[in-house]
């Protein structure tokens, strides 16, 4: 029974020592993308504590669009960051945190066009940033709806699960 569950958490071709250096260099992995975010996030902080000082000296649209772009680019750089800590925990890929990354990044697009589609009202390229904001638009509902469903997901038991003891389940 021992060698029966060594074989399951060791890949053929691997032994112990294998499995622990392709952990180990995971690790590194990981880490390396950890402190790039981390760094990543530290600089778009001192961009927009330099997007602020603008702010103060020039009250108009354009500090308070790069403020509001830098400071939603840090949400998504911490939100990705949350997904390599979470990979590393449990040792499994979870979806959520780059389904809420791609929710951060449509709606940043969405600020950013809409407040260029104001600017080209009457030309050629509104109908462009119209359209391209509907798509973002969709694309953020359906990146919710595919977030929703895998928090219920989560709170359902898995299949086969308790089969045995629910014969009503069993049944139907």
């Amino acid at each position: 029974m021992a060698a029966r569950k060594d074989d399951e958490q060791h890949p053929p071709g691997f032994g112990r020592l294998g499995t622990r250096v392709l952990e180990y260099a995971e690790n590194v992995v990981y880490a390396g993308i950890a402190l790039f975010l981390v760094v990543t996030a530290l600089v778009l902080l001192v961009l927009a504590g330099k997007s602020t000082w603008t702010l103060i000296s020039d009250v108009s649209e354009t500090p308070v669009l790069e403020l509001l772009d830098v400071l939603l680019l840090v949400f998504i750089v911490v939100e990705l960051l949350f997904a390599v800590r979470t990979t590393v925990e449990k040792r499994e890929l979870i979806a959520e945190p780059f389904l809420l990354v791609g929710i951060i990044a449509s709606i940043k697009e969405i600020v950013v066009l809409s407040v260029e589609a104001a600017g080209a009202v009457g030309t050629g390229g509104f109908a462009d940033r119209i359209v391209e904001i509907g798509v973002l638009g969709v694309l953020v509902l359906l990146l919710g709806v595919t977030s929703l469903l895998l928090r219920r997901k989560e709170r359902e038991p898995d299949e086969g699960e308790n089969v045995a003891a629910d014969p009503e389940r069993a049944a139907g």
